[in-house]
């Protein structure tokens, strides 16, 4: 039943995986639940939906917050588009619930810089800025079979707001992960991300005074508007990994995933991480968009190459409790790259 419940979901996500619209490019709002806070699935280009584990396997396949041991914490803090002045802050938490179960909450917040509030009448700026508000807040829950097969499932609210207008939403993510192998080697992931309800902005920025259009007499009224509704950008992975072992502790892990994009180009990527007894790890991995055209203006930003390094430091001797320090970078068109820094704790 296990075997034919794989066999299910992967026809499942393959039918899904051809049903993505790229005339549809750029329609979807709330695009930042696309960015990767987190540097270790960063240096990869998220292309660790089949083993990705802990807080960071809550952006791209629940499944994986099952295989963690004991409890983490993990910050992370995104220079988005190096020069453009954007950021992102995130922080997690995830710790093991029973036998087989593990839950977390993830909370991530986007950095606009300082933006200056401009008018018709001042184009320069009135000498304040804009305060924008955009975060989003999950919470998630897997459970794993016989240490082979992992499902889990997300909830997450999604706020955006400015001075006097704002949207909120909702989402569901969900996928399965299986492993297999004499030790573990080969490694299966589907995911399915950002299904939920459209949203759609409100508020007093949204309204203008006027004269009224008829009667004897002349005053100003106020006049609403109703914005129109978007949709969240759904995504769907299915991805793969196998590990060659080096020797006891060390291993070669390569990877492969294919990422359909329901508003956008859909994309596959090859990537690998070098393990060295869990104290060192190198990563890598290309990206490419299918129909991307060389030098097309509606190319994705990132240019495809993504590398990074993590460094695992025990807190005590034989202690499985250390401290992760991790950095990524991917290099993107304009602007000087991404750079993604995270500080994890386990205990």
């Amino acid at each position: 039943m296990k075997k034919l419940y794989i066999i299910l979901i992967l026809v499942l996500g393959c039918e899904l995986a051809f049903a993505g619209n790229p005339d549809r490019q750029g329609e979807a709002g709330a695009s930042e639940l696309l960015l990767n806070p987190w540097a270790r699935s960063a240096g990869l280009h998220g292309l660790s939906t089949s083993f990705i584990s802990g807080v960071e396997s809550m952006r791209f396949n629940v499944a994986g917050l099952g295989r963690i041991k004991g409890t983490e914490f993990l910050f992370g803090n995104t220079r988005l588009y190096e020069g453009s002045g954007l950021g992102m802050n995130a922080f997690g938490f995830a710790t093991n619930v029973g036998k087989s179960g593990a839950m977390g909450l993830s909370i991530t917040s986007m950095d606009f810089g300082d933006v200056p509030i401009t008018t018709v009448d001042q184009p320069e700026g009135i000498g304040g800025n804009i305060n924008a508000a955009f975060f989003h807040i999950g919470a998630g829950y897997s459970y794993t079979y016989a240490n082979k097969i992992s499902v889990g499932a997300l909830v997450r609210v999604i706020s955006e707001s400015l001075t006097d207008v704002s949207a909120l939403g909702a989402a569901i993510d969900a996928g399965v992960q299986y492993v297999t192998g004499e030790k573990e080697n080969f490694k299966l992931g589907v995911s399915l991300r950002n299904v939920g309800t459209p949203m759609r902005f409100s508020g007093e920025g949204l309204s203008f005074q006027t004269s009224n259009p008829e009667g004897p007499g002349r005053y100003l009224i106020t006049v609403g508007q109703r914005a129109q509704r978007f949709e969240l950008p759904s995504v769907l992975n299915i991805g793969s990994s196998y590990d060659i072992y080096i020797s006891e502790e060390s291993f070669v892990r390569a990877a492969a995933n294919f990422t359909s994009n329901a508003f956008s180009r859909d994309n596959i990527g090859v990537g690998a991480e070098v393990h060295f007894s869990d104290f060192l790890v190198l990563r890598g991995a290309y990206k490419y968009d299918i129909g991307s055209i060389p030098g097309d203006a509606t190319n994705n930003i990132y240019t495809g190459l993504a590398a990074g390094i993590s460094l695992n430091i025990p807190i005590k001797r034989d202690s499985h409790q250390k401290v992760g320090i991790d950095y990524a970078y991917r290099t993107t068109s304009p602007f000087r790259g991404t750079h993604n820094i995270g500080v994890k704790l386990n205990i």
